[in-house]
């Protein structure tokens, strides 16, 4: 029996990592609980270099953790695409150094990975619409999608050794305090500069046919924090789909935040901003998750984008007035 659950987590003070932090305070009232996070910026409560085994060993050393929560990455597709060494640097050798690390320091420590369901690529398209399964193959096309299959199946590998992993394959989540790099917000952020008056009602857009299945993500960081604190063998060295089986057009999204403000805007397609998307449809079934840790999506995605949306409002007010963000406060 577990009388302290030491919990470290990669990739802290992220999007993700800030969410999780919060999901895990809220659960200190339960009592024996410690979370160290850890990540390369200032803000993280301990600076390290995810690609640098030595440091990690260190951290991992010094936490004694009883679960790590691994998000640390390259996370925005774009952003690995534009620096793709940097992305398999972190994204794969930085899992390979936690997972070494945490076989040789804590080896009864369980191992939580954020994956991602772009390691499933081409299967969307085999699969016609339909939500995949984890025992989908993963045939990744993109960098991104690349580096998180790779370091599922060295996961997945490692847990034939004796590592006690738990990968998840989440779908796309947003949620207040992500980054404009995701469509979500990137709309956002465009509605509440027109919204106050920054920029004429009119959002340019390109390829908006494509559906993607889309969470929120404090549904997201839930399955995370229960994964890290239930004590669950039969989890172990298994993945499992986190995903709403409902997967959305990215024009309805638009739509509905545009709506949400009560504005007149004008959507008009750029031609030079078309590409079309390889992949039309992408859904997920979390069934496997349903049934081992009783997870599955809470936050409706109405409330989702009004949350979203809010956020920006606050955060373009707070670039015209520094002082506005104190006084009203933010998710972010």
């Amino acid at each position: 029996m577990v009388l302290e659950n030491r919990i470290l987590i990669t990739g802290a003070n992220g999007f993700v990592g800030t969410w999780l932090q919060r999901e895990l305070a809220s659960r200190k009232s339960l009592g024996g609980l410690s979370v160290f996070p850890v990540g390369h910026g200032s803000a993280a409560g301990q600076r390290v270099d995810i690609t640098d085994y030595h440091q990690v060993a260190e951290a991992i050393r010094e936490a004694k953790p009883t679960a790590i929560v691994h998000l640390a990455a390259v996370a925005a597709p774009n952003d690995a695409r534009r620096a793709y060494r940097r992305a398999w640097d972190i994204n794969v050798t930085g899992t390979m150094n936690v997972a070494q690390a945490a076989m040789e320091i804590a080896p009864h420590a369980r191992l939580i990975f954020a994956g991602s369901a772009d390691a499933y690529g081409e299967s969307f398209i085999e699969a016609d619409g339909e939500p995949v399964t984890e025992k989908a193959a993963l045939k990744p096309l993109s960098v991104y999608g690349a580096t998180k299959a790779a370091a599922d199946i060295l996961l997945g590998q490692l847990a034939g050794e004796g590592l006690k992993s738990i990968r998840f394959r989440p779908f796309n989540h947003t949620g207040p305090g992500q980054s404009d790099a995701y469509v979500v917000p990137a709309f956002a952020r465009q509605v509440a500069e027109i919204s106050a008056g920054l920029k004429p009602p009119l959002i340019e857009v390109g390829n908006l046919a494509a559906q993607r299945d889309f969470m929120d993500v404090r549904d997201v960081v839930r399955a995370y924090a229960d994964a890290a604190l239930a004590d669950i063998p039969d989890a172990f060295g298994r993945v499992f789909n986190l995903a709403s089986g409902k997967p959305r057009q990215i024009h309805a999204i638009l739509d509905a935040l545009v709506e949400k403000s009560g504005l007149k805007i004008e959507i008009r397609v750029d031609p030079e901003r078309l590409r079309g998307s390889e992949v039309a449809i992408a859904s997920g079934d979390a069934g496997a998750a349903l049934e081992v840790f009783n997870w599955k999506p809470e936050i409706s995605f109405e409330t989702t984008l009004i949350d979203v949306l809010d956020d920006w409002k606050q955060r373009v007010a707070a670039e015209q007035d520094p002082g506005a963000r104190q006084r009203t406060g933010s998710a972010s």
